[in-house]
């Protein structure tokens, strides 16, 4: 990020604050707050968001002497935001089932475009559809909180597995791997929830 020349850097701030002046720690919050929300907002309930962006900036606050890269701060809080939120799904994980009674007839053909892959990988389009975001949290509510980020950075905002491994702090191996696994336990739950729903519509 540039800045005018009356505007101190990301660098001379991360500087006088590791040098006690915990004040200057402010114009960090407010210049990459509405960044670090968009983030959150991606990963967390709605009703969570502001407590999991104070804790990114706590946790971003603690780790500022750390950090190599001082001009690098936007890249690196973004994977402070990033962490922070897989901590939360890892530390509060609850599946979100929609009884299956309860899924209507435009769930089923959402579900049977999903499979047929015809919704290309859940994209941006279908994901403003009620039905699909209610399935897709569903599903995601089945994974663990590691391949649930995974799948969310790779498959839904389309980051490549060296930028996800970046944010997450994990090999870009490790990231291939989950990826592969997330996308087939992803059609896998779908499948399954497919199939008992087929059984109940016939009985």
């Amino acid at each position: 990020m540039t800045h005018g020349h009356d505007t101190p850097s990301d660098a001379e701030i991360i500087t006088r604050v590791i040098e006690a002046d915990v004040n200057a720690f402010e114009i960090l919050l407010k210049r990459y707050q509405a960044h670090v929300v968009n983030i959150v907002k991606r990963h967390v309930p709605p009703g969570q968001i502001e407590e999991t962006a104070q804790e990114v900036f706590i946790r971003a606050y603690q780790g500022l002497s750390r950090i190599k890269e001082k001009d690098r701060f936007r890249q690196w809080v973004s994977a402070v935001a990033v962490r922070t939120c897989y901590d939360y799904w890892r530390k509060r994980y609850r599946s979100r089932e929609i009884p299956m009674t309860e899924l209507t007839g435009d769930h089923r053909q959402c579900l049977e475009d999903v499979l047929a892959e015809q919704a290309d990988h859940l994209n941006q389009e279908s994901r403003r559809q009620k039905e699909t975001a209610e399935l897709l949290e569903w599903a995601l509510g089945k994974m663990s909180a590691a391949d649930r980020m995974v799948f969310e950075l790779v498959y839904l905002e389309g980051l490549s597995g060296k930028e996800a491994a970046a944010l997450l702090g994990w090999s870009v191996a490790n990231i291939k791997v989950r990826t592969f696994r997330c996308r087939k336990k992803m059609k896998k739950t779908l499948s399954e929830l497919m199939e008992k729903e087929n059984a109940s519509f016939k009985n």
